[in-house]
């Protein structure tokens, strides 16, 4: 197996590193304390111009084509210097690609180009709602034709980006009386229509300055041609999406671990006590020793899953390993990144602290660790069966 990454590869790390520490880490601090919405919009829009929001797209739509494992890497680069820039940057990856995959040739000239060059700020997914979590299959939002029009009504939750998309994917139930995850149907509605109303910014732990939103629909009218895919066929493509976007948590949460250990490691090299570095303690040592192991596992797992969906293999339950293992590896990292700046890492003088707030979220949103173990143990014994 050659795990050299390619020259392509190695050039697009090095330009979201670069882009990374000079646009997005100065400007996260500020994020986090709800300012510098500005800067942020227009680094979003450079991050497009450099083909960053379509890295997987075929340049037919104004893509980068350089691959998932790409992907990968420039999400990595990105979470280390502003998790928030990151977590943008993903979703609306996931919505080029949902679109590209499933979308009408209309819908792809309409929307792909606008996504990849910054036209629209962002891409955003309504899926999630108050009783539908971890379960999307339970929704209740519902779409109903009327005419030659969809109507929708219905409330997400936990919408990223859903105060500055360019366009929403939204999951809506077409057929009420199909067995449960059978019925639903995915929708693309635009910003403005009437009887979508973007509500709160929700007031977040982490990833501050990524917009986190309440979308309602009221009688939201849209064309019968806004939908994406197959009639009914919605939940298939939802799976699809939450499976590629493990990958993409995966990476943040890494990127993410990776700071907090390299803020940790400068720490303990000029920080003294009893006459020495704290970083010449075999005990310290050793606990580096161990995350930096855990997150080169953690690195070797995210690489595997995006290489099979860039392949077109069965990725699915790489993906579940990849973000099960490395979000929770990355919480440890933090954690100790913290308690290695001893009282120092509880203020915010350093960026430790942003970081284990940053980080908590990546074993929750796009499935929980807890779910990841159900899919994994699933999807283990179908193999098993498979086989006997």
């Amino acid at each position: 197996m050659d795990l050299e990454l390619s020259e392509e590869q190695n050039l697009i790390k090095e330009s979201a590193r670069r882009m990374a520490n000079d646009l997005l880490a100065p400007v996260a601090p500020a994020l986090d304390h709800g300012e510098g919405h500005e800067e942020f919009m227009v680094n979003l829009r450079k991050l497009a111009d450099a083909g960053f929001m379509g890295i997987n797209i075929s340049s037919e739509y104004g893509g980068t084509e350089a691959g998932v494992v790409s992907y990968a890497l420039a999400l990595e680069e990105t979470a280390r210097a502003c998790a928030a820039s990151a977590v943008t940057l993903s979703v609306t990856n996931l919505v080029a690609e949902i679109i590209e995959s499933v979308g009408s040739d209309a819908q792809r000239a309409a929307h792909i180009p606008k996504i990849c060059n910054g036209t629209y700020p962002s891409g955003a997914f309504c899926l999630t709602e108050s009783g539908a979590g971890s379960d999307p299959s339970g929704m209740q939002t519902r779409a109903k034709m009327d005419g030659n029009e969809w109507v929708l009504n219905g409330e997400k939750i936990f919408v990223t980006s859903g105060g500055i998309t360019g366009i929403f994917v939204v999951w809506a139930v077409t057929d009420p009386d199909a067995p449960k995850g059978r019925g639903i149907s995915c929708f693309l509605v635009e910003p403005g229509t009437e009887g979508l109303e973007i509500g709160r910014a929700e007031k977040k732990m982490g990833q501050r300055g990524s917009l986190t939103n309440v979308i309602t629909f009221d009688d939201c009218r849209i064309p019968a041609d806004a939908m994406l895919g197959v009639e009914n066929d919605g939940f298939r493509i939802a799976v699809g999406e939450l499976a590629g976007g493990r990958i993409g948590v995966a990476s943040i949460a890494r990127g993410i671990a990776c700071a907090a250990l390299d803020a940790a490691k400068s720490y303990i090299s000029e920080r003294r006590q009893f006459g020495k570095r704290i970083a010449d303690f075999q005990g310290i040592q050793w606990q580096l020793v161990d995350h930096e192991t855990e997150l080169e596992a953690a690195r070797l797992l995210i690489l595997q899953a995006a290489l099979l969906k860039e392949q077109g293999k069965p990725f699915g339950t790489a993906a579940s390993m990849a973000k099960l293992y490395s979000t929770e590896a990355a919480q440890r990292a933090c954690y100790t990144a913290l308690q290695l700046h001893g009282g120092a890492g509880y203020t915010e003088e350093f960026p430790v602290e942003r970081y284990m707030r940053d980080v908590r979220i990546t074993t929750i949103y796009e499935g929980t660790s807890e779910v990841q173990r159900v899919i994994i143990a699933r999807n283990i014994l179908k193999e098993m069966d498979a086989t006997a």
